[in-house]
Parts: structure tokens; sequence; C-alpha cells
């Protein structure tokens, strides 16, 4: 048993410890401290910046849609009037999307936009925290005459 147990204000110097002394031996004991549960993490808007091509003839064959701009995640998909189309992501700054012929079929204006998927992972894309929701670009204006 210890002659004695003291907490010595700051730990003696050492935050965080318990000064333990027995048989005039003095033992430092270190408090614990387990971290603490991240919250959720920042949505990372993407930024559209460019759309190309920006046009089509309706009726038009399928093709191949570059979207330029900024903070693409690696799971970002292209929205084509807010339905999802298969993505390439080439990189940080660029995607490709495939858009099919049914999409270009008549004339008319659809919005083209970039979705970067939430993450359930402990601090979305980056680790280290909590998940991350999912956040919607602005829209660029893709025209079908």
């Amino acid at each position: 048993m210890p002659d004695s147990i003291r907490e010595l204000p700051n730990g003696g110097g050492h935050e965080d410890s318990l000064c333990v002394v027995a048989r005039d031996i003095v033992v430092w004991v270190w408090r614990l401290q387990l971290p603490q549960t991240a919250g959720p993490q920042p949505a990372i808007v993407p930024v559209v910046a460019a759309i190309i091509p920006n046009t089509a003839t309706a009726g038009a064959a399928s093709f191949t849609l570059t979207v330029n701009g900024s903070k693409f995640n690696n799971n970002a998909v292209v929205n084509w009037n807010g339905a999802q189309r298969t993505t390439t992501l080439v990189t940080a700054q660029q995607l490709t999307a495939a858009i099919a012929a049914a999409d270009v079929a008549t004339a008319g204006t659809v919005k083209v936009s970039v979705t970067n998927p939430g993450s359930n992972t402990p601090g979305g894309p980056y680790g280290g925290g909590g998940s991350t929701p999912s956040a919607t670009s602005n829209t660029m204006n893709f025209t079908i005459n």
C-alpha cells in the first residue's frame, strides 16, 4: 500500500499525471485520455467552370462530356438534369461523363452539375474524423438545338 497518493498542481509540472509515493519511491502515473469522436466534416462542394461541348444537335449520337472545375472527389458524379451519368475522374479538376443519344434526342436546355457523394467513412475522403455530407456544384447549361 502506498504511503500517500497525492495529486500535485499541474501534476507537479507533469500535466495529466498523478504522483504516488511509496516508501520514499516516487512514481508518476499518467492519466490516459481517450480521443474524442470527431463530428461531421464539412461538405466538399465541387465547382463547375466549363462543360465541353456545351451544345449538340437534337438527334445527335452519344458522346463524352468533359466537365472542368475544381474540388472533384474520387467518386464525383456528373448529373444530367439531375440524373447521374457514368462518370470517370480524370483529375481533381476534370471529369468525363457518358452521354447517351437518348439524352440529346429532343431540343431543350439541360442543367449539368457535379455531386461529391457523402461518406460514412470516418473523416470522409481525408480520414481522421466523422462522416462527410454530399454536396452538389453550381449548374451549367447544355443546349440541344
